[in-house]
């Protein structure tokens, strides 16, 4: 199993918005390990393009999302610019394979985070703030019939986000029961709290410190870090509008053109 060659097949994937196989069906042998080394085999790639690593996103928060995919821990994977939309900024739909909208709150960073042995109090004494953000995932893997190391290889998933206007100081946020409603062209579709990610948004960002340490790389200042979804992913296509509402951070919109 080449690293090298499953990294340049997604990212070739990606580009041309043409899923593949499940991973795990075409090499039963990967594993968890082969697959970050797949994503940072991309990410190696991407910087080698003159793209550029701005933070970090956080998958696979919610019980519901790991007892789906027989796992106990989040997964992760990397945020380029290229991947940041404006506020504001329509998401081309024929620029992705099947993508799905999710809300989550996105801790910005001022100090670095390294593990092992980060906690809570770390996160949020490293962070200059909170904004509210919407994660527009995607798999280039078809139909999404993934298990976790398909997720992990492909990146975590990941394809776009936007974040809002407003960052807030975290001492100003009970993270655990912010709330959220996500909106589908004016009609709510999910609601929950921030405990819905990992028990508490900044217990995810200190489990992403943490396990980040084993590959010697740290959360660097002024990375985002998208902590993870706090509802269920809901479809999106052409002529749809999402609306994201956080208590204390405000509305995020977006529209998929």
């Amino acid at each position: 199993m080449d690293h090298r060659t499953i990294a340049a097949e997604l990212l070739r994937a990606e580009a041309t918005q043409t899923p593949i196989d499940t991973l795990t069906d075409t090499y039963p042998d990967l594993n968890v390990e082969d697959a970050y080394q797949i994503q940072l085999a991309q990410v190696d790639m991407q910087l080698k393009t003159g793209h550029k690593v701005v933070g970090k996103k956080i998958g696979l928060t919610s019980k519901g999302m790991q007892q789906l995919l027989g796992v106990n821990e989040p997964d992760y994977g990397h945020l380029f610019e290229h991947m940041l939309l404006m506020e504001g900024e329509p998401c081309r739909r024929d620029q992705l394979i099947w993508p799905r909208i999710e809300g989550e709150l996105a801790f910005v960073l001022k100090d670095r985070l390294k593990g092992p042995g980060v906690n809570i109090a770390d996160v949020y004494r490293a962070t200059a703030g909170i904004m509210p953000a919407i994660e527009i995932v995607d798999s280039r893997i078809r139909d999404w019939k993934i298990k976790l190391p398909d997720t992990v290889a492909d990146n975590g998933s990941s394809a776009r986000f936007v974040l809002g206007s407003r960052m807030v100081p975290v001492e100003e946020l009970d993270l655990r029961h912010i709330g959220m409603v996500l909106e589908k062209n004016g009609e709510m579709v999910n609601n929950g709290a921030g405990a819905a990610v990992w028990g508490h948004p900044a217990a995810a960002v200190a489990w992403l410190a943490n396990k980040l340490a084993a590959y010697d790389i740290a959360l660097e200042p002024g990375e985002i870090i998208l902590s993870g979804a706090i509802t269920a992913a809901v479809d999106a296509n052409a002529g749809d509008v999402f609306t994201v509402s956080f208590h204390s951070l405000g509305t995020l919109n977006l529209k998929f053109i």
